[in-house]
């Protein structure tokens, strides 16, 4: 970021301060509460679950500690600038620690890359696959590190409240060729099928399909080159508990086991909510973290929506679900780093069937998550905790979890036996698993999707859902569903946009 970082605080609000309601306690939802209490609201911040995180929940079993959803910290200056607002200084409540790999690709053939931050060790792994890829690689960088510029630093933190404010843009992706698919933009520079794959998987991290998503995701690349890829001590639930003090810090309140089941609306603006026993709380401005498309489908009354009606939302496309198996072992696999992504025998073929067919293929690619790697605490001496997240279809595929989700555990197992984890089966100490019908039901995600909207061109800037809603007045959105989109510096950014279409606190006096 070459703006400065904010280095002030705002009185704690009193009772009689402009009140704004936060649907949701995920990333995107916390980081608005913060802001806004930096801006002088008096925030609730209400969540359905018995904690705060949302996809960022936190589960702990047979003395295992699990982060349920993002794992991964990358642009950790966002965060910081959290901290900031509220006077305080990230590194005293949260400690990251720097990846090295940044992620270790095993292909199905048994062929390794390790993927690092420092650019010297990527040639290296590069010309071990294709040496006169290097070159490619570097030129790729270059155009990776130009998408970053425009698409992150320029327009990253920026509302899309119209297409004229796409087309503003238009020139400068036209250059960048960023009306390509990634695997396009990547297929240009390097040749080596293996280096095209390592160079092109990110979208999947966040819920797109590296043969559809726009180019401009390559930004990712320098992203990570750049600032780092970082795991906190304590797990991704040790900054989320670091949000809600600073929440907590600045006199607002957080609300758990609190369910809202409507968004008033009267004569077209947010007013407050209705939670599901019937309590209703009044509000000068309601932000929803929750899914974007549940917040529309679900909680707007269809009398109020003109652009986001239901048959609109019912047509568009989602992103992939996921099926998470977390489980512990009674031994440690020391040779397993942090992140790992596990391929199957197909790339195209697989993210095909997952997002244009919605059937769930025999075959399968895994990211292995290994936090103990870094932070033995997270599992009992000696042992290690695990998550395996396979992307599958969502809802809309035919796929009935509560037949099959045993099943597709047993064959993940069977494949980290084979490859990564030998004598897995015997070494189990502890298992959880979470299906698309996990997102849909207790997230609330609409059709079980992992990342809300499928990020392709056409669902992508002015054209996802606005973070100020285009059809009720005083309701605002943050979170994956949203500008810019899903992965913690789309959904912290998502609550960056507030700061320029919400009027400050001082303007409802």
């Amino acid at each position: 970021m070459n703006s400065p970082l904010p280095e002030f605080t705002t009185p704690i609000a009193g009772p009689d301060a402009p009140h704004a309601v936060v649907i949701g306690s995920g990333i995107g939802g916390l980081a608005a509460a913060i802001r806004l209490g930096a801006r002088g609201f008096r925030v609730t911040v209400l969540e359905r679950l018995d904690a705060p995180g949302g996809r960022a929940y936190v589960h702990k079993q047979d003395g295992f500690t699990f982060d349920a959803g993002p794992t991964i910290v990358t642009a950790p200056f966002l965060l910081r600038e959290l901290w900031n607002l509220c006077g305080k200084r990230f590194e005293d409540d949260v400690d990251l620690r720097l990846m090295s790999p940044f992620y270790r690709i095993r292909f199905d053939d048994g062929k390794v890359f390790d993927y690092h931050g420092d650019a010297d060790k990527t040639r290296a792994e590069i010309a071990r696959f294709n040496p006169a890829d290097v070159a490619g690689y570097d030129a790729y960088m270059e155009i990776s590190r130009r998408t970053y510029e425009i698409g992150f630093e320029k327009v990253g933190h920026l509302p899309f409240d119209s297409f004229a404010d796409l087309m503003k843009m238009a020139p400068d992706f036209l250059a960048l060729r960023a009306y390509r698919s990634v695997y396009n933009q990547v297929s240009h520079y390097v040749q080596d099928p293996y280096v095209r794959i390592v160079l092109s998987f990110h979208p999947l991290l966040v819920g797109g399909n590296p043969f559809s998503v726009p180019a401009v995701y390559t930004l990712i690349s320098y992203l990570e080159r750049q600032f780092g890829v970082y795991s906190a001590m304590g797990g991704t639930g040790a900054i989320i508990n670091g949000l809600v003090g600073l929440i907590r810090g600045q006199g607002n309140r957080l609300r758990f086991n609190a369910e809202v089941d409507e968004i008033l609306v009267e004569q077209g603006k947010a007013t407050g909510v209705r939670l599901a026993d019937g309590e209703t709380l009044k509000a000068d401005i309601v932000v929803s973290n929750a899914d974007a498309a549940w917040t529309y489908r679900h909680l707007v009354p269809a009398s109020a929506r003109r652009t986001w009606t239901n048959r609109r939302i019912e047509r568009s496309r989602f992103s992939n679900g996921l099926f998470v198996w977390y489980f512990g072992t009674n031994r440690r696999y020391e040779d397993v780093p942090h992140h790992a992504i596990v391929l199957g025998p197909r790339y195209k073929g697989l993210v095909t069937d997952i997002f244009k067919h919605k059937r769930l293929s025999q075959d399968f690619s895994l990211y292995l998550h290994r936090p103990t790697a870094t932070d033995p605490g997270l599992a009992p001496e000696g042992c290690d905790a695990f998550y395996a997240l396979s992307p599958v279809p969502h809802l809309e595929g035919d796929v009935d979890w509560s037949i099959h989700a045993e099943t597709y555990r047993k064959a993940i197992e069977q494949r980290l036996e084979e490859t990564m984890l030998p004598g897995l089966g015997a070494s189990l100490a502890t298992s959880l698993v979470t299906t698309p019908l996990d997102f849909e039901n207790r997230l609330l995600s609409y059709r079980g999707a992992g990342f809300s909207f499928e990020p392709v061109l056409w669902q992508s800037a002015s054209f996802r859902p606005h973070n100020r809603s285009e059809d009720v007045q005083g309701l605002y959105l943050v979170g994956a569903g949203t500008h810019p989109g899903a992965g913690m510096p789309g959904v912290i950014s998502s609550a960056r946009v507030l700061d320029t279409v919400v009027p400050h606190a001082n303007t409802f006096r």
